[in-house]
């Protein structure tokens, strides 16, 4: 397809963790920061599984260690501008990141048993590294953001590019509808009930450790006996916090709601104002009624439109539980084939344009689910890439390149003002 055409490699999207400083050899000094050997074999190893490149390949080995000496020199230059990065801002991109490790290895508990620790942990590894990346990539983006093509460079980058195009697979523009099924009070009394004997138990004598292991409903941290580890204020829920901080070191909360469910929280450790507590979760888990209920709220929606009492973008306003697509109409953009999900393939595959599906379930990770429905706003047959149908995408590869090549530029003038060292 029309990314082939560019061997540009990204800069870094997951930090390097684990390096072994002690053993490690130092493959590049850029200003006060260093590349380990560890870390280069690591982005290269990760590159080439992502990007079907062959890891031995020198010429591969050099542009990702240039993309990483790039980094550096970036936020380098963050320092000197002041650039600075909030924690919230952090904490979200590291959700970010975990839910990718989690997507990649099919569940948190394959990420914990690749990297040998929790969730929690990898996180406080990663946060360091985290914050240089975005320090280093808002340098980027001030200075690039904003740089536009006219048509007549998108024309020129068409006519220099377009036999290596190739064919734009076909594409669905799809709109939905979703429903997170809301448990009975019912379901939450019994939860509640539930946790507040866990409770009960602890205050008898029974190890909180072992009862967290059994019946905790964090998976990433039950297998460490419900272990958080120690982390500074603004990292776990309010309600979580409100309670963890007023706990005494070796005490244990009451039952506490937070919007995952209901906690019971043990202080094990307060520094300043960073706690080591550990915590057992109980969800409050939907039933088949909250299920029944969600899907006959969609067909009624469904009906509702079909019956032209108001339109698809008005009802995903109104009852949408995807706040992030709710406000654009239910729109979820436009997917190639191959990035969409086989059971959602295979509904709009049988669907006509505007044509509305049946309420169907809608995993969002292992624990996490809905109902939606969706609807089938365009679809494009595959075809040779053209400017006259395929302008907008053709434009956003023209701007790459001029951002590259102006990014190129910027990086080779900072290389003359810090200093910048290679030892391999």
């Amino acid at each position: 397809m029309i990314k082939k055409i560019f061997l540009l490699l990204n800069l870094l999207c997951i930090p390097i963790m684990f390096a072994q400083e002690s053993i490690d050899k130092i493959v590049a000094v850029i200003g006060d920061e260093i590349i380990l050997k560890s870390e280069l074999d690591y982005q290269v190893n990760f590159e080439a599984a992502q990007r079907g490149l062959d890891s031995k390949d020198k010429n591969v080995q050099k542009k990702i260690l240039e993309a990483m000496i790039g980094q550096k020199l970036l936020y380098a230059q963050s320092i000197l501008d002041s650039i600075l990065v909030s924690d919230q801002e952090v904490d979200q991109q590291l959700d970010y990141q975990m839910n990718y490790f989690v997507q990649q290895y099919g569940s948190r508990e394959r990420v914990e048993k690749a990297y040998g620790m929790t969730i929690d942990r990898i996180k406080r590894e990663m946060r360091s590294d985290t914050r240089k990346q975005m320090m280093a990539e808002r340098v980027k983006q001030q200075k690039f953001g904003n740089v536009e093509v006219t048509r007549r460079e998108v024309e020129e980058f068409y006519s220099g590019y377009k036999d290596s195009l190739g064919l734009i697979p076909e594409k669905f523009d799809v709109s939905h509808i979703f429903i997170n099924p809301k448990a009975s009070e019912k379901v939450k009394k019994l939860t509640y009930k539930f946790a507040l004997s866990l409770l009960d138990s602890i205050k008898l004598g029974k190890d909180f450790a072992e009862l967290a292991k059994k019946y905790s409903d964090d998976p990433g941290s039950k297998n460490q006996g419900g272990d958080l580890g120690t982390v500074k204020r603004g990292v776990f829920y309010p309600e979580f916090e409100a309670a963890a901080y007023s706990l005494k070191s070796g005490e244990t909360s009451g039952v506490i709601e937070s919007p995952v469910g209901f906690h019971i929280i043990q202080l094990l450790e307060r520094k300043g104002e960073a706690i080591h507590t550990r915590h057992i979760l109980v969800k409050i888990k939907n039933d088949s009624e909250s299920d029944l209920k969600a899907i006959e709220l969609l067909t009624e929606i469904r009906d509702s439109i079909n019956k032209g009492i108001n339109t698809f973008g008005y009802f995903a306003a109104k009852y949408s539980d995807d706040k992030e697509t709710s406000k654009f109409s239910g729109n979820l953009g436009s997917f190639e084939s191959g990035q969409l999900d086989k059971s959602l393939l295979d509904q709009v595959y049988k669907m006509k344009v505007d044509e509305i599906g049946f309420p169907k379930r809608l995993e969002i990770d292992g624990t996490n689910y809905g109902f939606h429905i969706i609807k089938l706003n365009s679809r494009i047959p595959e075809h040779i890439a053209n400017l006259g149908q395929d302008f907008d995408e053709i434009k956003k590869l023209a701007q790459f390149q001029k951002r590259e090549k102006l990014y190129q530029k910027f990086v080779n003038d900072l290389k003359d003002n810090i200093y910048w060292q290679i030892n391999i």
